[in-house]
């Protein structure tokens, strides 16, 4: 078999097909265009999403980012939460103590008194435990989140101790 007969049937294109993985640039959406498909599952409009989400990520605080976008700040809170945000008041045992409470473990006085919430807190720490993020709506704000936690990195935030540590 010569070099012919293995070459026989072999195309030469000047041009090769683009075989790349498929993406979607969703930059040139407002951030407010990104978060309608998600409005029936988030407690405000859109509008209001992306507003409290927009004041929050400038480094404003949950209250302010609600002030800013007309909702109440439990509401910014809630919605910070779906979206990705970690708002819960409280660490790693009074979630443990929230779950208890939910599940009917423990009764609201005694969660309240073992956590020292109050209503509002309280009430923010059980729905951040019975809601998960929403994953998509995750996926649509993805980086704006990362650049506020990146503005608010202190370069030896791990080497020093939070003031709660000494207690």
């Amino acid at each position: 078999m010569g070099l012919a007969d293995i070459a026989e049937g072999i195309e030469v294109t000047e041009t090769q097909e683009e075989r790349g993985v498929a993406t979607v640039d969703g930059t040139d959406a407002t951030l407010e265009e990104r978060l309608v498909a998600f409005e029936s599952e988030l407690p405000c409009s859109a509008a209001a999403a992306a507003t409290a989400l927009e004041r929050y990520t400038a480094g404003g605080s949950v209250g302010a980012a609600g002030g800013a976008a007309g909702i109440a700040p439990v509401t910014a809170a809630k919605t910070l939460h779906l979206l990705g945000e970690s708002v819960s008041p409280v660490g790693p045992t009074g979630r443990d103590i929230v779950r208890d409470w939910v599940a009917g473990n423990l009764s609201r006085t005694e969660a309240m008194e073992l956590t020292r919430l109050d209503e509002a807190e309280i009430a923010l720490a059980a729905y951040v435990e019975t809601h998960d993020p929403l994953d998509e709506a995750c996926a649509a704000v993805e980086g704006i989140l990362a650049a506020r936690h990146a503005k608010s990195q202190e370069p030896l935030a791990d080497a020093v101790g939070d003031a709660t540590d000494l207690l």
